[in-house]
């Protein structure tokens, strides 16, 4: 019953049987609303300066593009060696200078120990950043809504994320002198 209410319905399709599928030949697949195509048509028409864009990762042109800047195939590869020689040179700057600032970081903590070895134990205590104190819980039960959550999410050692950064230009308001931490800080 269902095939011949099938072969009724598609009378002028022809029957295509696959090993894998039934299909229809003459359906053709609509890939979007014909409505957005028309709107994209008429906002975008197509002219010389639809041309695809040069940035992203994929431009259908660039072989012909790079054929007609630089025609030789040696050339083009000299200059992707020099461009790579760049790179790794400014690589091994930046790694130059973190490798020297790192070493005046390990100078100042051990300087730091011999001058102060309290601070220099305090400054090295590791630390749990999901551990709140006594205080912090206390504090935590009697908070409401943003408040809470701002008193939940705060990692400990970190800047305080309330605290804006200040902008290039000062407050119309001026300075909060009044503003106060929601969490008291610890006394160790």
């Amino acid at each position: 019953m269902f095939f011949s209410l099938l072969s009724r319905r598609c009378e002028h399709l022809p029957l295509r049987v696959s090993a894998t599928s039934v299909r229809y030949s003459g359906r053709k697949e609509v890939l979007s609303d014909p409505q957005k195509e028309i709107l994209r048509r008429v906002l975008y028409p197509a002219n010389i300066r639809n041309r695809p864009s040069p940035v992203g990762s994929w431009r259908p042109d660039v072989s012909r593009v790079l054929q007609r800047a630089i025609p030789s195939v040696q050339a083009h590869e000299t200059i992707e060696r020099a461009w790579l020689l760049h790179k790794r040179h400014t690589r091994w700057k930046r790694n130059a200078e973190l490798e020297r600032k790192f070493e005046c970081m390990r100078n100042a903590m051990a300087e730091l120990e011999v001058a102060d070895p309290r601070s220099f134990t305090e400054a090295n205590r590791p630390e749990d950043p999901r551990a709140r104190s006594v205080v912090e819980v206390e504090l935590t039960k009697s908070l409401r809504g943003p408040e809470r959550r701002a008193v939940e999410a705060r990692i400990r050692g970190l800047f305080p994320r309330e605290i804006r950064p200040p902008p290039d230009t000062p407050p119309t308001g001026g300075w909060n002198y009044d503003w106060k931490p929601i969490v008291p800080p610890t006394v160790s």
